[in-house]
């Protein structure tokens, strides 16, 4: 059987300097995403979300190992695109006007059917509230600046400000705000967290 490690031979992407904002090319992947708006703090529905995407992740994991293909692989972490119809009011003051998007990276070996049929068995097993809201998709962010954050989401203010202040520099336009969470938040201390922000330079 074949082993596959997404994360090491994609350590460009997810293994960033935490002392330095570099530039990165990120290719065209594909993802599971659910889509929602509203404070992630408060918001059932993200909660929902998340539940959802890593029971279809998993489910096809396993399917990928057992099934034709035989490949076995980690489940990749959870990532999320976040903004505002109006910018201005993207602020962490207040996300009750916040949109988002949450995703997982999928292999390129993974495809539509079988998604579909992982879903089937999720639904069939478990029948998570927001599984319906599921979707399939590419997204190509191409030329980003990006940092790797430890500690708290809560004191992330300084570090998105110099990714920020990196881009401004190069006199980029900022696409949206895109989160990529290395750790397990119920297992790890807060002060150890790793969360990598990334931003596209359009």
């Amino acid at each position: 059987m074949e082993v596959v490690d997404l994360k090491k031979d994609l350590k460009y992407l997810y293994q960033p300097s935490k002392k330095e904002v570099s530039v990165v090319d990120v290719p065209t992947m594909n993802f599971l995403m659910i889509d929602g708006e509203g404070d992630p703090n408060t918001s059932q529905s993200f909660s929902d979300a998340i539940d959802a995407l890593f029971a279809v992740a998993y489910t096809i994991k396993f399917m990928v190992k057992k099934g034709a293909i035989a490949i076995d692989y980690g489940v990749m972490p959870l990532e999320g695109l976040w903004w505002a119809e109006d910018m201005t009011k993207f602020t962490p003051e207040d996300k009750s006007n916040w949109k988002w998007t949450v995703m997982i990276m999928q292999p390129s070996f993974v495809t539509q059917e079988i998604i579909d049929a992982a879903m089937v068995e999720v639904k069939k097993k478990k029948d998570p509230a927001a599984l319906a809201g599921i979707r399939f998709d590419s997204l190509c962010e191409g030329r980003c600046a990006q940092i790797m954050h430890i500690g708290p989401f809560a004191e992330e203010g300084p570090t998105i400000a110099k990714v920020h202040q990196f881009i401004d520099s190069m006199s980029y336009r900022r696409g949206k705000h895109h989160e990529i969470y290395l750790s397990d938040i119920r297992k790890a201390h807060p002060s150890k967290w790793k969360t990598i922000v990334r931003q596209p330079m359009e």
